[in-house]
């Protein structure tokens, strides 16, 4: 959690504005497709940018959730968010040479 509000406070003003637009469109939807949402996002964050936008934008996504779910997820996983407790540590960054 500390890491999280650690996030939370480096975060822009305007970064700030755009979460909390995006909770208030998460907290909008049924708990069932929260739920799938929240795990999208979660798995996609996982990936690099360039293969994010791709499978937001696949048939598989388009099939499985609405447009408003796909902007939902693009927005949150454009954000530089803090991973929760229970995901998996990030592997480090190889050293620059």
């Amino acid at each position: 959690m500390l890491n999280r509000m650690e996030t939370w406070e480096h975060l822009t003003p305007g970064q700030k504005q755009q979460a909390r637009e995006l909770f208030g469109r998460m907290q909008q939807l049924p708990p069932d497709r929260r739920r799938m949402v929240t795990t999208a996002v979660r798995d996609l964050r996982a990936m690099p940018p360039g293969q994010r936008e791709a499978i937001i934008d696949s048939n598989r996504f388009r099939g499985m959730f609405s447009p408003e779910e796909r902007d939902i997820m693009r927005g949150a996983t454009r954000l530089p968010l803090a991973a929760p407790e229970n995901s998996k540590p990030e592997e480090p960054a190889a050293p620059e040479q």
